[in-house]
């Protein structure tokens, strides 16, 4: 008989490609993942991993157990969801992990909706990067992310996660006062192809955004300064120390002297917003009113 927690620990080896980050995101020792591996090796009767100089690898038993995996895992999450349903469960408390942006646009409005609509129902923010909070939520350490697309990202097909579409949002070039194109009505990313660039450190998603978006207009942004934190990218735009693309919704309420904003004239840069949950959570009678009221603060 296969026990479910040691699939939980494959996967997590497979998607953390090491013992050591797997036993990281599973608050376990890399000596109880390995003792919980070799238990799972001899349960089924194959060899499941191999270890390398890089970290570890599934073989092709693996991958067959893997796929196997997606599938009872969200089943039992499935189990758990109606379990609860039929506890009539109206009460307790739901994880949530979202960046920054995403917290004061959707986040804390769904909060509101919630203490008036589900006032049972108790929900924990953290601050996570848009591309820190899905694997948060595959490593059970949160039961719902906020995040945004990105390179690398699991797709909306895959098997381990259910999405729900929140909404999409434009970024706009923030240029000093005196620059060239600052009295334009809209600004052609190939204009400024050689000016010296302020933006996310690479693993940031709008770090993806940025580039593309720079490359679709034919050119490599040179990034001169580096932040995640858009009120800094804002305040050395003003200073004259580059130019930026910054999320429409990032810049509400900023101080905005010594910049300017203007859209970006042909293709628009755009990152879109979604809540992930591990596939089969999503009818939780504590998860899906969140989910409901995020959705409903989306539109």
């Amino acid at each position: 008989m296969i026990e479910a927690r040691r699939l939980h620990i494959l996967r997590a080896v497979a998607d953390h490609r090491t013992v050591t980050a797997a036993a990281a995101a599973l608050y376990l020792t890399p000596s109880a993942v390995s003792q919980q591996l070799t238990a799972l090796e001899q349960e089924t009767g194959h060899r499941l991993v191999e270890r390398s100089a890089r970290g570890v690898r599934l073989t092709p038993a693996g991958e067959i157990l893997l796929a196997h995996t997606n599938a009872v895992l969200a089943q039992l999450e499935r189990a758990e969801a109606e379990l609860a349903a039929y506890d009539a469960g109206t009460a307790g408390t739901v994880t949530l992990a979202s960046f920054a942006t995403g917290i004061g646009l959707v986040v804390a409005p769904a909060l509101t909706r919630l203490a008036e609509t589900a006032p049972g129902i108790r929900v924990r923010v953290q601050d996570a990067e848009g591309d820190a909070s899905l694997p948060m939520v595959l490593d059970r350490q949160v039961d719902v992310a906020v995040a945004v697309e990105y390179r690398g990202a699991p797709g909306a097909d895959d098997s381990r996660l259910t999405r729900v579409p929140l909404y999409a949002e434009p970024f706009d070039a923030v240029l000093p006062v005196g620059h060239r194109a600052a009295d334009s009505e809209r600004v052609p990313l190939a204009e400024l192809a050689k000016d010296p660039w302020i933006g996310p450190f690479p693993g940031n998603p709008c770090h993806d955004v940025v580039v593309l978006a720079c490359e679709q207009a034919g050119f490599q942004p040179v990034l001169e300064h580096t932040s995640d934190d858009f009120r800094a990218v804002v305040a050395l735009a003003s200073a004259g120390a580059g130019v930026a693309l910054v999320p429409r919704s990032a810049l509400r309420g900023m101080d905005m002297a010594g910049a300017v904003v203007r859209p970006v004239d042909g293709i628009t840069p755009t990152r879109r917003v979604f809540a992930a949950v591990r596939r089969g959570a999503e009818t939780h009678p504590l998860i899906a009113p969140v989910l409901g009221a995020l959705g409903d603060a989306a539109e």
